[in-house]
């Protein structure tokens, strides 16, 4: 695996691009110097986790015929204050699923993903306590004019 990251700015600007080709910004915070131009790298940390996770998660609900018809991962985390490098001590990742889903098969592969197959969880699990929660939701979200 390959990533390639170029200086966008004169500050902490970069646009990172993996073997996908799509670009992701990054910056510092402007109490640093950076301007919000992109997201912060221990945030991106965070997006991987809820990413990898949440495409486990589908994977598995796929082959067992769960319809899922949203899907909102909010991911909170903590981090050591006072020390460098300042590692995050906590994290905890909140699923909400909505559709005719098996709460029971929710949970299940939710636990395989963060236990078993999530890569970005093994990973940070060596520094962080991780845990996770979720819940279901009725469905499908309305258009504009349905009725629902």
């Amino acid at each position: 695996m390959e990533v390639n990251l170029t200086r966008v700015d004169q500050d902490f600007h970069f646009a990172a691009k993996g073997a996908s080709g799509v670009e992701v910004h990054m910056d510092g915070s402007p109490e640093i110097g950076g301007h919000n131009a992109g997201a912060r790298p221990m945030e991106m940390l965070l997006m991987g986790l809820g990413g990898c996770s949440a495409i486990d998660i589908i994977q598995i609900l796929k082959k067992q015929r769960q319809q899922i018809d949203t899907f909102d991962i909010k991911v909170t985390a903590e981090r050591t204050p006072g020390e460098v490098p300042s590692l995050f001590k906590h994290i905890n990742v909140h699923f909400v699923l909505g559709g005719p889903l098996d709460e029971e098969k929710v949970q299940k592969a939710i636990n395989l993903s963060m236990d078993k197959y999530c890569s970005v969880a093994a990973i940070l699990f060596k520094t962080a306590t991780i845990s996770h929660t979720f819940e279901v939701t009725a469905g499908k979200l309305g258009m504009p004019g349905d009725l629902v």
